[in-house]
C-alpha cells in the first residue's frame, strides 16, 4: 500500500525499454515468457469469489494443492517431512499463508529469493455483540471499522457478509472453521440527502452515522393493542446461560445456518464477519483496458506472487531440479493495522519457517550462523500495490515519479525508510527486470505529503535480507471500489517469475 510515479518519457530508459517490449515480440529465449493478458480474467474470478481474507487464503491453498503442494501443519516437526525439490505450504489463523519450493540442489545456508505481500484489506467488521435498538422500524447491525475501513466510499453500496464460522460436532465434540459468504445485498450504509444542509456532508461520526440497516421491524407500531412497544435493547452475554447464537441478531443467524446447513444454531461457537461489496471486479474502458474491483489492495500482488510461484515450478525450463535456492512467497494479514499480530507480517511466522527449512537440511544443529549465511544471500520483493498517476490530481505527485497503468511494476522508494528500497536492491531488480523483459516505473511520495508503510521494512529488519519494495500501481487505494490496468496482474505475474527464474543467476552478478 505504498505510492508511485514514473519517469520522465524523453530521458527514460525505462520508457525506451516500454516503447521496444511494444513493438518488439518477446523473444523465445526469455525463460519467463509469460502471456500477460491471459491473467486477467481469472484475477477478475478470485477477487470477485473470495471477498474476505479467510477465502482468499482457502483460495490459494487449494491452487497450491493442486499444483503438487503439500500442505504443512505447524504443530508438526518438519525434519522428516521435507525433501530436495519438494513444494511446500503452510497456514497460520486461516488467514496468513507462506509457499515455499525447495531446490535440488539446495544446501543449508543457501539464499531464498522471498515475495512478501499482504493478503487484508480495509472493511467493516461485525462487533461482538452487534445486536442493535431498532430505531424507526429499521433493524440494524453493529459493525467497527477494520484500518480505513468505513470512510465515506463504503456509503449508498450493496455489502453482503462473510467470514469464517466456528462450528462444534455434536457427535465427536470438535470444533471446525467453515467459511460463509451471503453474496446478496444485505446491509447498506445510507447516506444523507443534501437537502438536510450541512449535516449531509460529513465528516461522519463511524459510530453513529456509519451504521449499516439490514432489515425493517415494524412490530413496534403493529401491536394487537395498538400501543406501541418500547424500543429497549436486551443485555446479552457471551456463554453462560446463553448460547452464541442468542446474541446475534436471529435473522441473521438464521441465514448463515441455512447457507452452511447447520440445523442446530447452537453449535455455532463463533464467527468472525465481514461486510464486502457484492459488486462484482469486471473489465471497463472503451477498449476494456481497465478493471475495476473491490479490496484491490492487497489482493492483486498477493494473486501475481502466487500465480509467479506456480509459473516458475511448473515451467520445464526452470524446474526445481536447477536451483539451489529456496523460492517462498508469503501472503501476511493485518498490515493495514501494523502487522503485529501473530499472523502478520511482523511476527515470528516468516523467519520461523526459513529456519524450519534450514534445520530440516543441516547436518548439525541449525544455529545462528547457518542462518545469518541464508539471510545473507537471500533477497526480498515487499510486493505492495502503488499509487497511479490520477489525471484529476496530477499535481499532488512528485514529477518523474508517477507509475502508469498496464505498463508494469513500481519500485517504491523513500527516503525515510519507509520502504526497504535502495540503490543496491534497485540495481538487482533492473536486472532481473531486463532478463524477463519486464518494465519497471518508480514512486516516490512528493516531500509535502505523508507516505504510506509496507510489511518489507519489518521483514527485512527482522532477517537482514536484502530488500526492495515493488508493487502494482492502482487508482483510488483506500476506496471500496479501486482501478487497475487488464495487464496489471499479469505484468506481475511476468515480473516475480522472472525473479523467481533469475535471481540465483543474477546473484552472482553482485559482489
Amino acid at each position: 500500500m505504498t505510492k508511485n510515479y514514473p519517469l520522465r518519457a524523453e530521458s527514460s530508459p525505462l520508457r525506451s525499454s516500454f516503447q521496444h517490449e511494444q513493438s518488439t515480440p518477446q523473444a523465445s529465449t526469455f525463460k519467463s515468457e509469460v502471456d500477460v493478458e491471459s491473467y486477467a480474467k481469472p484475477f477478475i474470478s478470485f477477487i470477485s469469489e473470495n471477498p474476505t481474507v479467510f477465502h482468499a487464503v482457502a483460495y490459494f491453498a487449494t491452487q497450491l494443492e493442486s499444483h503438487g503442494f503439500t500442505r504443512l501443519s505447524s504443530r508438526d516437526l518438519w525434519t522428516d517431512k521435507l525433501s530436495h525439490g519438494g513444494k511446500y505450504f503452510v497456514e497460520r489463523n486461516g488467514s496468513s499463508l507462506v509457499a515455499f519450493v525447495i531446490g535440488s540442489s539446495y544446501k543449508p545456508g543457501n539464499g531464498a529469493s522471498i515475495i512478501a505481500s499482504h493478503i487484508d484489506a480495509l472493511t467493516a467488521r461485525l462487533k461482538p455483540i452487534p445486536k442493535l435498538q431498532t430505531k424507526g422500524g429499521f433493524v440494524q447491525l453493529g459493525v467497527a471499522p477494520y484500518a480505513g475501513g468505513l470512510n465515506p466510499t463504503w456509503m449508498d453500496r450493496d455489502l453482503g457478509i462473510g467470514g469464517r464460522v466456528l462450528v462444534k460436532d455434536m457427535k465427536s465434540g470438535m470444533v471446525e472453521t467453515r467459511l460463509v459468504k451471503l453474496d446478496w445485498p444485505i446491509a447498506r450504509i445510507p447516506t444523507l440527502a443534501p437537502h438536510f444542509g450541512a449535516p449531509s456532508q460529513g465528516p461522519f461520526n463511524p459510530e453513529t452515522q456509519m451504521v449499516p440497516i439490514i432489515g425493517l421491524d415494524n412490530s413496534d407500531i403493529s401491536d394487537i393493542s395498538g400501543t406501541p412497544e418500547p424500543e429497549t435493547a436486551k443485555p446479552a452475554f457471551l456463554g453462560g446461560a446463553s448460547t452464541f447464537a442468542a446474541t446475534q441478531p436471529g435473522r441473521l443467524v438464521k441465514a448463515i445456518a441455512s447457507e452452511l446447513s447447520i440445523q442446530d444454531v447452537g453449535s455455532i461457537v463463533n464467527w468472525e464477519l465481514e461486510l464486502f461489496d457484492t459488486q462484482s471486479a469486471q473489465l471497463g474502458g472503451l477498449d476494456k483496458e481497465f478493471i475495476f474491483a473491490g479490496r484491490i489492495d492487497d489482493k492483486l500482488c498477493s494473486y501475481s506472487a502466487i500465480e509467479a510461484l506456480l509459473a516458475s515450478v511448473s515451467s520445464s525450463t526452470t524446474s526445481s531440479s536447477e536451483s539451489s535456492t529456496l523460492k517462498v512467497v508469503g501472503l501476511f494479514d493485518d498490515e493495514e493495522i501494523g502487522s503485529l499480530l501473530r499472523q502478520g507480517a511482523h511476527s515470528n511466522f516468516l523467519p520461523t519457517t526459513i529456519s524450519r527449512i534450514v534445520e530440516a537440511f543441516a547436518d548439525a544443529k541449525c544455529g545462528a550462523n547457518l542462518l545469518a549465511q541464508t539471510y545473507a544471500n537471500s533477497f526480498l520483493i515487499s510486493a505492495d500495490v502503488s499509487h497511479a498517476l490520477n489525471p484529476n490530481f496530477a499535481s499532488v505527485y512528485l514529477e518523474n515519479h508517477a507509475p502508469r497503468l498496464n505498463v508494469g511494476v513500481a519500485i517504491q522508494a523513500d527516503p525515510n525508510g519507509h520502504t526497504t528500497t535502495d540503490g543496491m536492491s534497485t540495481a538487482l531488480l533492473t536486472r532481473i527486470a531486463e532478463k524477463a523483459g519486464s518494465v519497471l516505473q518508480v514512486f516516490q511520495i512528493r516531500n509535502d505529503s505523508r507516505s504510506g508503510g509496507t510489511v518489507g521494512p519489518m521483514l527485512s529488519a527482522a532477517m537482514g535480507c536484502r530488500a526492495i519494495d515493488a508493487g502494482l500501481p492502482q487508482l483510488s487505494m483506500h476506496s471500496i471500489r479501486a482501478t487497475i490496468g487488464r495487464r496489471d496482474p499479469g505484468l506481475g505475474v511476468k515480473l516475480f517469475r522472472g525473479f523467481f527464474d533469475y535471481y540465483e543467476e543474477v546473484d552472482r552478478e553482485f559482489a
